[in-house]
């Protein structure tokens, strides 16, 4: 007996493996400081488990349709309306459970053997994945420390070609905490206007955790609406990772297709995660306000820390909760130095290689831990990297 030959070109994501052998440790009685995993480390705001708790009294527990409840594809409509300034109707939205299902449905979607995908490289290790599991060419775009941790318009355009079926994009991004500027994101929309058939999946799922100014999305731009798929959900925004509840936005006859993979994949959402999701979008959104304000004091802690670190530096990350600090002047490589972090000073985090090819010479931390656990973290990272 053995795997289909396709499960061969099935990747991972490494931050839940590292998070294994975390734990594997914890059990030894060893002391971890977990900077690994893209987690809030905050609770679900009381008002949206209330929601919760309310919609499983109310009978909330049954089947809905595939593509989410009316009034839950309503409020995420509205929501998407008001936060990007276009109209979106609820027939264009679908609920998933989680961010992944969008990328994953996208692909299957739209993708034939062969056909091209670019995707940013470092970038979220699911794209590339999937990429080749779904047949399709992936096609790397560097993202560039010297940058600022965006892309080169020109080196973009230099990918595009006829084959060219979808565009990933991400911003804010994971693992650099980078955003694509204004001029870059223009600059792509009119060069995507010479390639009609060539799709993008905009993944914004970091849209709220934003630092200085307002979050653009690519959707905003006018005849992107028509050729955008949206990715965003709860999980980092509302600290609702464990509720597994996600969006997509785009056109219908794409909705519709996620839609049928949704019945084959797994029927429809919990239901009343779709009512406490309804409360997150229209509730008060005080607590993640709150949240981010935290990230910012967490993000300079963290960013200090590591400039002070001998042969490490690290730019200033504008969105998410990562940093991606440079290592080579450590002498090291990613993996490496990655597993003597957890081995030899208890500092889980990730190999930038986690993240692509491109990754290498960089680690990513998650600052989603608190301002004593970092600070404790750098102190062990320091007794390392001095040795």
């Amino acid at each position: 007996m053995r795997l289909a030959q396709s499960f061969s070109r099935l990747g991972t994501e490494t931050a839940f493996e590292v998070l294994a052998r975390a734990r594997a440790l914890e059990a030894k009685g060893r002391k971890i400081v977990h900077l690994e995993i893209g987690e809030p480390d905050f609770d679900t705001p009381k008002n949206i488990r209330d929601a919760g708790k309310k919609a499983i009294d109310a009978g909330y527990t049954h089947y809905g349709p595939s593509a989410g409840l009316p009034e839950a594809r309503k409020a995420v409509a509205e929501y998407v309306s008001k936060t990007r300034g276009i109209t979106v109707k609820p027939e264009e939205t679908i609920l998933v459970p989680g961010g992944k299902p969008v990328i994953f449905f996208t692909l299957l979607a739209l993708i034939e053997p062969g056909d091209e995908v670019i995707y940013p490289n470092p970038g979220f290790p699911i794209y590339e994945s999937m990429i080749n599991f779904a047949g399709g060419k992936a096609v790397p775009l560097p993202i560039r420390e010297s940058l600022d941790w965006d892309f080169d318009p020109a080196e973009f355009e230099k990918l595009l070609t006829p084959k060219t079926k979808l565009v990933i994009l991400n911003s804010p991004a994971n693992p650099t905490g980078g955003v694509m500027t204004p001029a870059t994101m223009e600059r792509v929309a009119r060069a995507l206007a010479k390639f009609p058939d060539a799709m993008i999946l905009s993944d914004e799922i970091y849209s709220r955790i934003v630092y200085k100014g307002e979050h653009r999305s690519i959707l905003s731009l006018p005849g992107m609406k028509e050729r955008t798929i949206l990715l965003d959900g709860f999980s980092k925004t509302w600290a609702m990772t464990g509720w597994r509840l996600g969006y997509g936005v785009g056109p219908k006859w794409l909705i519709d297709a996620m839609a049928k993979l949704s019945t084959n994949d797994h029927s429809c959402v919990a239901s009343f995660s779709q009512i406490a999701a309804i409360e997150a979008l229209t509730g008060p959104q005080t607590s993640v306000t709150s949240m981010v304000k935290e990230f910012k004091k967490r993000r300079d802690v963290i960013v200090k820390g590591l400039n002070a670190l001998p042969g490490v530096t690290c730019k200033t990350p504008n969105a998410a909760f990562y940093v991606f600090p440079n290592i080579t002047g450590t002498g090291r490589q990613s993996k490496a130095l990655a597993d003597a972090l957890l081995n030899d000073a208890g500092v889980a985090c990730l190999p930038g290689t986690s993240f692509g090819a491109l990754g290498e010479g960089y680690l990513r931390f998650s600052y989603a831990n608190s301002v004593e656990n970092i600070e404790k973290a750098l102190a062990a990272m320091k007794k390392v990297l001095s040795q």
